[in-house]
């Protein structure tokens, strides 16, 4: 099993970036899947998740900027990041679960992608 993130760079604040998950090797399209994310010195953080049947979950810290969404044919997630501020900076890692349940805990998720560095500068 692979999950395979793409789509991070670098981008001034107040724009916006749109990452990618693809998964293989299996499917994801019955469980969840989430994004993390781990800045420099600090440990990892759950951003949003995606259930089954699309419904999304965020970390406050993202509420009303980042959406959440998956394309069941391609077995991929995206992360659309809009209104991005330096504090968003960060490594960010897309993870699939075995269950139907949201889960915003590192624990939660078995399979995890490689990561993607997301800068964003002032």
């Amino acid at each position: 099993v692979q999950l395979q993130a793409c789509g991070g760079g670098l981008v001034q604040a107040g724009g916006s970036l749109r990452l990618s998950c693809a998964a293989s090797g299996r499917t994801f399209n019955n469980y969840v899947m989430g994004w993390f994310r781990q800045a420099p010195g600090k440990e990892r953080e759950f951003v949003a998740a995606i259930t089954w049947n699309s419904v999304g979950t965020y970390a406050d810290s993202v509420k009303g900027r980042f959406t959440i969404s998956r394309e069941y044919a391609k077995n991929t997630v995206y992360l659309q990041m809009n209104s991005l501020k330096r504090e968003d900076t960060a490594v960010y890692y897309c993870a699939g679960s075995d269950s139907v349940v949201v889960r915003t805990t590192r624990e939660g998720y078995r399979y995890w992608g490689q990561g993607t560095l997301v800068t964003v500068s002032s």
